[in-house]
């Protein structure tokens, strides 16, 4: 048999075939290391915080009952602790004088029974602010793990490959006969096999070999990658590595349940849901994950889960179960104030096409709507203008703070009802605790499932009861944030849009083309009757919700008279406004009045004279009025609540008013800070990489890179020297810009 290849071109693909199985076995059993580099970091650091727990507890608790240890002994000879007696061997505590061998025997145990018991509790909470070894190292191996993945499904399917073609034989073939001499004395059927071996050989490579290098060079920049790296990963997206270290360690970061509240039987149902998420572009918590299947199982239900945890994201995962599944058509209802905030986070969540339906244009949108599909976001007040045939079928219907329609009788509860009638899974949802108010929160669960708000007339004594949860389940859940996960973001920001009214965008227009900056940099808020400021009804609501949250606000503006405004607004729940000219005696007096006041207190604060030098932990909701010129500024502003000792995580809320320069200055400053992080290291990298960029961005990257140097000079409640800012001159270009575009257009 003719050899129809040279020995030249055996030799390579013997080589490269070779190289190339070789290196599939080796790295992947280095990416399933990750796996196992997870699970042994997490409990290194478990470990890190039992022996955190243990330290704490002195020598003499070994005597709590009574068992007459000598505890002044042991703590004489170094003993000082439980951390102590658990790191030290048997042999050495028998050692000790005036202990005996059975004494010994039952410390120990006692030490260990207690380790057992804390480790059992412990839970990893992994902060930015505590970088500390153990954490680095988990915080590497689960972004190991992360970015492992596809190079691991690459890698396990040539593995799969390579047995299913039996490579390796091949291999040993073609090296036995690839050279001209050994082919040549080779008999017919092994030259045959020779041949055969290698154009199985040589298919392998045209197949696979870009795809088998592509995967390794990714695989080997693991390996490359710093702990500070890992964490600005982290940093960016927390929820899927926390949701790898839950899935590797359950019990780890939160509840290690399964159900979350859920009574076994309606669980055992709803955990079998299945869910295609295609088109949602977020990752979801266990406890949110779970959420959607009770919303698509249960079809008619109450959410009520407290504020902070997600539940809009919730909503909008189910719309995208149920698209999938051939749904086309779905409606939110919501306080007109937070219809901005509905478009926006299903624009950027998902692939779900949002119509606002509101205002003039509401006929044609609706109709729009009707016609092609989507999520169709209308008002309380829009529902009367919203008629629909009798056979037409909205796939789903989402109440946002279904408590408006408590009242059976009103206006809007009426109309709403009309167009729950042509929807098969309804979604209501609220954060606030309407089980304080059974009357109300039964005629929610009337419109949702008749048969059970019948079985709970009469027993509303019994609100508090585990036997009344477990009536409400079919229809309502609700978890807490120490319900669910103890690691749950300790700083929740999120940005609060309003659309502006006629008389808001008047006075906005003419603050521009005048040149009154100052004055558009307060829009909304210039109006001369706050009631009909839109920034203003949106900061009542969250106050409100705040207060049923059992959380105090912090109100921050760069200007007194929005601050006056506020004070106006929310006159009986707010504090006297520190500003400048507020003394350091009086200030402590009004944080001191702070500390005491209940649920729902307000505090005003100018945000140059409170950025700095305020400790305000017992508030845990943030909003600022309008948006900074610096985050630096605002960061300080924050760690004004969020700082050590903060014991609820924080929820940042920026009022912004859509479509003018609010949106303008978030967007720049978004991408300045985004810049920043890439260079704030200040290291042989960050320098490095100055010379790979272009020339003509050169000069940006050393401004940035000289900032991030001089940062790490600062502190946070030091001068500001991070240069992150919009400047006079760049706010300036932004203002003409805006006037621009305000006389191009048809708006005035």
């Amino acid at each position: 048999m003719k050899k129809s290849f040279s020995s030249k071109e055996a030799d390579r693909i013997y080589n490269t075939s070779y190289e190339l199985v070789l290196a599939v076995a080796k790295n992947r059993e280095t990416l399933l290391s990750y796996t196992n580099e997870v699970k042994k970091t997490a409990n290194a650091l478990l470990d890190r915080n039992v022996s955190f727990e243990l330290s704490k507890i002195p020598v003499e608790e070994l005597n709590r009952n009574k068992n007459g240890f000598r505890v002044k002994t042991l703590r004489n000879q170094g003993f000082d602790t439980f951390l102590k007696l658990y790191e030290t061997s048997l042999k050495s505590l028998i050692d000790v004088n005036g202990i005996s061998k059975e004494n010994a025997f039952d410390i120990k145990q006692i030490v260990n029974d207690t380790a057992a018991i804390l480790k059992n509790d412990a839970m990893i909470r992994l902060s930015l602010d505590d970088k500390n070894p153990q954490a680095s190292c988990l915080v590497l191996a689960l972004v190991k793990r992360k970015l492992s993945i596809p190079q691991l499904k690459v890698l396990t399917e040539i593995s799969s490959i390579v047995k299913e073609k039996e490579l390796i034989l091949c291999l040993k073939i073609l090296k036995s006969g690839k050279g001209a001499f050994s082919y040549f004395f080779s008999s017919k059927k092994k030259k045959e096999n020779i041949c055969n071996a290698y154009d199985i050989l040589s298919n392998f490579l045209n197949d696979n070999e870009d795809n088998i290098r592509k995967a390794l060079d990714e695989a080997n920049l693991l390996d490359m990658l710093s702990y500070d790296q890992a964490w600005d990963i982290f940093s960016k997206n927390p929820v899927s590595l926390l949701n790898i270290l839950e899935a590797l360690v359950p019990g780890s970061v939160g509840v290690n349940d399964s159900k979350y509240g859920l009574p076994e039987e309606i669980a055992a149902k709803v955990l079998t849901e299945e869910l295609d998420l295609t088109g949602l572009h977020c990752e979801l918590r266990r406890y949110q994950e779970l959420g959607v299947k009770y919303i698509i199982h249960q079809r008619k239900t109450l959410l009520g889960d407290e504020m902070g945890l997600g539940k809009t994201v919730q909503a909008i995962a189910a719309m995208i179960v149920l698209k999938n599944r051939g749904a086309n058509h779905f409606l939110v209802i919501c306080p007109a104030g937070v219809m901005i905030n509905w478009w926006r986070e299903i624009t950027r969540f998902s692939n779900l096409n949002a119509i606002k339906i509101h205002g003039k244009d509401r006929t044609p949108e609706f109709e729009k709507w009707k016609e092609i599909g989507g999520v169709a976001i209308t008002s309380y007040e829009s529902t009367e203008h919203l008629l629909l045939e009798d056979d037409f079928t909205i796939d789903m219907v989402v109440v946002d703070e279904a408590h408006y329609i408590k009242n059976k009788a009103a206006k809007r509860t009426v109309n709403t009802k009309a167009l729950l009638d042509n929807s098969e899974n309804l979604l209501f949802m609220t954060g606030t605790a309407i089980e304080n108010n059974v009357s109300e929160m039964i005629e929610l669960i009337k419109i949702l499932n008749p048969d059970v708000a019948e079985g709970l007339v009469g027993k509303e004594v019994l609100s508090k009861a585990v036997t009344f949860r477990k009536l409400l389940a079919p229809v309502y859940y609700r978890r807490k944030r120490k319900d669910v996960l103890t690691e749950l973001p300790e700083l929740i920001v999120k940005d609060q849009w309003v659309d502006i009214t006629k008389e808001e965008k008047q006075l906005y227009y003419a603050a521009v083309l005048e040149h009154r900056y100052n004055d558009a940099r307060r829009i909304s808020w210039n109006v001369e009757d706050v009631l009909r400021s839109s920034k203003a009804k949106r900061l009542y609501e969250i106050a409100e919700q705040s207060k049923q949250g059992e959380r105090k606000l912090i109100v921050f503006s760069f200007f007194l008279d929005t601050l006056d405004k506020v004070s106006h607004l929310l006159s009986d729940r707010c504090l006297e406004t520190i500003n400048g000219s507020v003394s350091l005696a009086r200030r402590q007096q009004i944080l001191d009045e702070f500390e005491k006041a209940p649920a729902g207190a307000v505090l005003p604060v100018q945000i140059q004279a409170g950025g700095t030098g305020l400790n305000i932990q017992c508030a845990s909701v943030v909003i600022f009025c309008e948006p900074q010129l610096k985050p630096s500024i605002e960061n300080q502003a924050i760690s004004r609540a969020y700082r050590m000792g903060q014991t609820r995580n924080v929820i940042v809320s920026h009022l912004l008013c859509d479509n003018t320069v609010d949106e303008k200055i978030m967007e720049i400053l978004s991408d300045k800070q985004t810049i920043f992080n890439a260079f704030a290291d200040v290291s042989e990298a960050a320098k490095n990489i100055k010379e790979q960029v272009a020339p003509e961005g050169r000069a940006v990257v050393e401004e940035i890179y000289l900032e991030s140097k001089e940062m790490q000079y600062s502190t946070n409640d030091a001068e500001d020297k991070d240069g992150i800012e919009i400047g006079q001159d760049s706010f300036n270009k932004i203002m003409e810009q805006e006037e621009e575009r305000i006389k191009s257009s048809k708006i005035l």
